[in-house]
């Protein structure tokens, strides 16, 4: 069984479900509305762990009823969470999310400024205990510490490089595998052409570099040659937390021992059978299934 560790933010998403997306101010009616774990690094943990690796989830959380509620939740589909902290008096991290009929989305995160950034006390954990070290960046202090103590433990970092306000170009050369978002590839290398930008963003690491890119697939280098995992075709009800979960499967591709066109490629259909059902975590598929719905597409 292979072991990840996955270091980031987890949040309570909040999301409704309407028509059509908001376009100006106005008063909106949800047709539906659930609650549910959300968080870049928290939702890959739950991801890899329901395709079969041993997951830890490191970040933080508040000692309020979201926080419980945000642990419970993790733990009951498989992560362990041992090596979350709690702050005490403190508020949870929450997002409210709006979901048309297309199942596009409109995210509204609120960081909670409670959870201190301090990531010293990562020094405290061994490392070396895990196959992959996967972060996100709305934990900047966090995977810059842990990708440093992956290294040095001779441990595999990938990391989910979506959008942030913060230079992360530390954390990208800390990365063995840096797997982009579009709007974060671009505000990392200030470029909107996402394969120049891609080109841009290996000049800051040795390591490898992707780019996600919706329904159309998945863009990587392979020395310096640009290659490419087209997005598969599904009935897409809710894109929330795709990407989160591209990040997890990928992460346990490689830890897996899979090829990088293998890993993209199994990480590209974790993904899209996803978006076939509502939220960010109920539609990911374990290994079976996954395997299942790639045999469509030989």
């Amino acid at each position: 069984m292979v072991r990840i560790a996955c270091v980031g933010i987890t949040v309570m998403d909040r999301i409704y479900y309407v028509e059509g997306l908001p376009t100006e101010g106005g008063k909106y009616v949800a047709k539906r509305y659930t609650e549910v774990g959300g968080g870049p690094a928290a939702t890959a943990a739950v991801a890899a762990a329901k395709l079969g690796a041993q997951v830890d989830f490191i970040g933080r959380v508040g000692d309020d009823d979201t926080g419980n509620s945000l642990l419970a939740e993790l733990e009951s589909l498989g992560v362990n969470t041992r090596y979350t902290r709690r702050y005490t008096q403190a508020m949870s991290s929450q997002s409210a999310i709006m979901v048309d009929a297309k199942g596009e989305r409109i995210i509204v995160n609120y960081p909670s400024p409670d959870l201190l950034p301090d990531a010293d006390w990562l020094n405290d954990i061994d490392f070396s205990q895990w196959d992959v070290v996967l972060a996100d960046v709305r934990w900047h202090d966090g995977a810059k510490q842990a990708f440093t103590l992956a290294r040095q433990a001779g441990v595999m970092t990938v990391l989910d490089g979506d959008i942030t306000p913060q230079d992360i170009r530390e954390l990208v050369a800390l990365s063995d595998h840096a797997a982009f978002s579009e709007p974060g590839l671009a505000r990392l290398t200030g470029m909107s052409e996402a394969i120049d930008a891609l080109k841009k963003a290996q000049m800051l690491t040795n390591g490898h570099v992707y780019v996600t890119r919706g329904s159309e697939g998945c863009n990587w280098l392979e020395k310096a040659a640009v290659r490419h995992q087209p997005g598969f075709t599904v009935e897409v009800v809710d894109t929330t937390g795709a990407g989160d979960v591209f990040h997890g499967a990928l992460a346990f591709g490689l830890a897996s021992g899979y090829a990088i066109e293998e890993a993209v490629r199994f990480a590209s259909g974790v993904a899209a059978l996803k978006c076939t059902r509502p939220g960010g975590r109920a539609g990911i598929p374990d290994c079976e299934q996954t395997r299942s719905f790639l045999s469509l597409f030989v």
